[in-house]
């Protein structure tokens, strides 16, 4: 089996137990891609095709609102997974976009084949659940965060709970992520600089 897949099946163990031979089967039914640095997985207006687990790399999902501005919703990073559930389950045009902020490398899970590898391999259907429940779980919080707390707040609970993120991710983003124009970070920034 090729190694690449590794981390996968590494993050697939912490839920469910697969056989070397389940491992064999549902590896079979993937496959990867590479996106150079600002190349696209997913462009708004397309209909998502799969699920997607970052193998290196760091993508953006955003959308562009109706000032023309890019709204970053989500940053995914290694053994995380990204798809847009809407678009893929009614075969719908996305509404999102999804970048690589650096080359990025990804397993895609197509959705073509979704259904059958569930039917043979159920205990992937519990893993997924349980991704489903995160992701869920993670849209939520994000409401909390950015209608509960200050700017302030947010910038130091975010760079306080992943603190080498906020190195990797551009500040212009960073900051389109967080809810708060570039100059709003920037003030921040300075602040704790000095504090």
């Amino acid at each position: 089996m090729n190694a690449l897949y590794t981390p996968l099946l590494d993050h697939i163990a912490r839920h469910a137990a697969l056989t070397p031979a389940e491992a064999d089967l549902f590896v079979s039914y993937l496959r990867t891609q590479s996106i150079d640095r600002k190349d696209f997985l997913l462009r708004e207006g397309q209909i998502c095709p799969a699920s997607y687990f970052v193998l290196r790399g760091c993508l953006r999902t955003y959308f562009v609102s109706e000032k023309g501005t890019e709204q970053i919703i989500q940053f995914s990073i290694e053994n995380w997974w990204v798809t847009d559930y809407t678009s893929m389950g009614t075969h719908s045009p996305t509404v999102y976009t999804v970048q690589a902020i650096e080359p990025t490398e990804v397993v895609v899970f197509d959705q073509s084949v979704q259904e059958e590898v569930f039917q043979l391999l159920p205990k992937l259907e519990r893993y997924f659940r349980i991704i489903l429940q995160r992701t869920v779980a993670a849209a939520q919080f994000r409401n909390k965060f950015l209608f509960g707390m200050s700017g302030e707040e947010r910038y130091h609970f975010f760079s306080e709970a992943l603190p080498g993120f906020v190195q990797r991710v551009p500040q212009y983003m960073l900051a389109s992520y967080l809810g708060f124009t570039p100059e709003f970070l920037s003030k921040i920034r300075a602040k704790v600089g000095h504090s």
